[in-house]
């Protein structure tokens, strides 16, 4: 029998100028294995953005929208970047 082990989470943190913001964001959604984005200027969380799996671009505009009005207003901010890794498939024998 073949289970499939946990997916794993990681976060990564990126550093990004203002302007930079909204290009970044379109990379990341487009990679596919990002479940959340949060857009930090300093320690203070300016905006969080959970993504599923087979979101279509409709439903992404107004995040899009949003994004790029929050670059406008920002210098420099953080964009942490949660990640989920397909889970690994793990193979169980059965004794006979």
């Amino acid at each position: 029998m073949i289970t499939q082990a946990e997916p794993k989470t990681t976060r990564q943190e990126v550093q990004i100028m203002g302007e930079h913001l909204l290009t970044t964001v379109k990379k990341l959604i487009h990679e596919g294995n990002v479940r959340r984005i949060i857009i930090k200027q300093e320690e203070q969380t300016i905006a969080e953005f959970p993504l599923t799996v087979g979101v279509v671009s409709v439903v992404l505009a107004p995040t899009l929208a949003a994004v790029g009005a929050i670059s406008a207003l920002l210098n420099n901010c953080t964009i942490e970047v949660e990640r989920v890794e397909p889970p690994a498939e793990v193979g169980i024998r059965e004794s006979e």
